[in-house]
């Protein structure tokens, strides 16, 4: 486990004020919490109740989308975080 290069989407600066932040994590899940430590509600943007991404949020994974929290990560990994647009 080591720190991963996080890219944070434009409607959740809120939280961190920085489009890169670092966090650990040996899976994908553990990493949103650590991040939730630092940039407390982060996570509740990003997963739902039932521990799932939210519909409307992607994450990437060194370039590839990911929908599995138990996914493992590793210390040079990067992950980005989209917020998919939506509208009629």
């Amino acid at each position: 486990m080591g720190r991963c290069q996080v890219s944070i989407p434009g409607p959740l600066l809120s939280y961190t004020k920085q489009r890169q932040v670092t966090a650990e994590g040996a899976t994908l899940g553990a990493l949103l919490q650590d991040l939730d430590r630092h940039y407390p509600g982060i996570r509740f943007r990003m997963v739902d109740e039932q521990d799932r991404v939210r519909p409307h949020m992607r994450i990437f994974i060194n370039g590839a989308q990911v929908m599995d929290l138990g996914i493992a990560l590793g210390p040079a990994d990067t992950v980005h975080i989209v917020q998919a647009l939506s509208g009629g």
